[in-house]
């Protein structure tokens, strides 16, 4: 299990994403597509990253926006995992 980060570490990690904010305990973003298939195909290509890293994103698709919340359930928090798939998946776009 990972450690959970400090405050000032998550604001630092935060800082190199510009697109993701915190939520609770999640850091979360919402990415806008032209349509629902190019939202879709953008959830398909997520599916591989998160397979390989054995870290599950919760994601919400509304029409051509995908919402993506991360959080490291067994640890309670945000740790280095989702900060890493954070910037794994938006390399994605």
């Amino acid at each position: 299990m990972s450690g959970l980060l400090s405050s000032a570490e998550i604001q630092s990690q935060l800082a190199t994403l510009p697109d993701w904010v915190i939520e609770g305990t999640t850091i979360k973003t919402t990415l806008n597509f032209k349509d629902f298939i190019e939202a879709v195909e953008y959830v398909n290509q997520v599916v591989a990253p998160a397979e390989a890293a054995g870290h599950h994103p919760d994601l919400h698709i509304s029409y051509n926006k995908v919402t993506i919340q991360l959080t490291t359930h067994d640890a309670g928090g945000l740790t280095q995992k989702d900060f890493s798939m954070a910037k794994t998946l938006s390399a994605l776009l």
